[in-house]
């Protein structure tokens, strides 16, 4: 599995605020934010439900693992997705960082990942406590 996740009984909205809030509290900032529902519209005309990634930033925990391997790049930042599900409710998706830097074969990766799912983890029990 790639990913782990919440559901969420608020609106999209508040969701996507209260995910960035928990982030910070985990030492993650959001560098990116891509609205999705936006770009498909904006791109191809096509309505979606409200989607957005979030590119969230450790930069203690971004630094240690570039500098183990400078194309572990490739692999940031860990991405966290708010969407809108068929029936209302929203889900807040986790990229399970195990799963994406169990690609990089670099002495201490595997330890730097489970430092960072930690606190994702952590920030989705933060969610799911309300």
């Amino acid at each position: 599995m790639y990913g782990f996740n919440v559901r969420m009984s608020c609106g999209f909205d508040e969701a996507v605020e209260r995910a960035t809030e928990a982030l910070k509290t985990e030492g993650f900032g959001v560098l990116t934010e891509i609205d999705v529902k936006a770009t498909l519209k904006a791109k191809i005309d096509v309505d979606h439900k409200p989607y957005k990634i979030l590119g969230a930033c450790n930069p203690t925990l971004a630094h240690q693992a570039l500098t183990a391997d400078p194309d572990i790049g490739l692999l940031l930042p860990c991405n966290v997705v708010v969407r809108e599900e068929d029936d209302g409710g929203i889900t807040v998706a986790f990229m399970d960082p195990e799963a994406v830097l169990g690609l990089v074969d670099r002495s201490g990766v595997e330890e730097l990942a489970g430092q960072v799912r930690a606190k994702l983890v952590k920030v989705r029990d933060q969610l799911a406590a309300g």
